[in-house]
C-alpha cells in the first residue's frame, strides 16, 4: 500500500472515485449496517425468535442494497460519464463494468 506523502497527492486520491464526495455519508451507513450485523448476532446468541431475526436480515439486506444503488448513480454519474466524454476505448469498459455490476445487483 502506498502512503499519500503531500497534500496534492492526498487531493488527487481523495477526487479519483465518483463516490468520493459522499464518503462520509457511505462510511457512515456502513457503520450502521455493521451495528445491524452484530446485533443479529446477538439475536442470534440469545436464541431470538426466527421472524425477528429475519426481519433484521431483511432490512440489512435493504440497506446494503441502498449504498449499493448509491455507489452504482455515482459511478454512472462520475466514472461513465467521464469516460463517455474522453471517448475512446475507455467509455465502453465503463459501460460493461456498469452494466455488469447491474447484473450482479439484479441477481442478488
Amino acid at each position: 500500500m502506498t502512503r499519500l506523502t503531500t497534500k496534492s497527492d492526498a487531493t488527487a486520491t481523495s477526487t479519483k472515485h465518483g463516490y468520493s464526495i459522499g464518503k462520509d455519508r457511505y462510511l457512515d451507513r456502513l457503520r450502521r449496517i455493521e451495528g445491524q450485523v452484530r446485533g443479529v448476532q446477538r439475536m442470534v446468541e440469545d436464541e431470538q425468535y426466527c421472524i425477528d431475526i429475519l426481519t433484521q436480515v431483511s432490512a440489512i439486506n435493504r440497506a446494503l442494497q441502498a449504498v449499493a444503488l448509491g455507489l452504482l448513480d455515482d459511478h454512472l454519474k462520475h466514472c461513465v460519464s467521464d469516460a463517455a466524454q474522453a471517448g475512446g476505448d475507455d467509455a465502453g469498459v465503463k459501460l460493461k463494468e456498469a452494466s455488469d455490476a447491474i447484473a450482479r445487483l439484479v441477481r442478488s
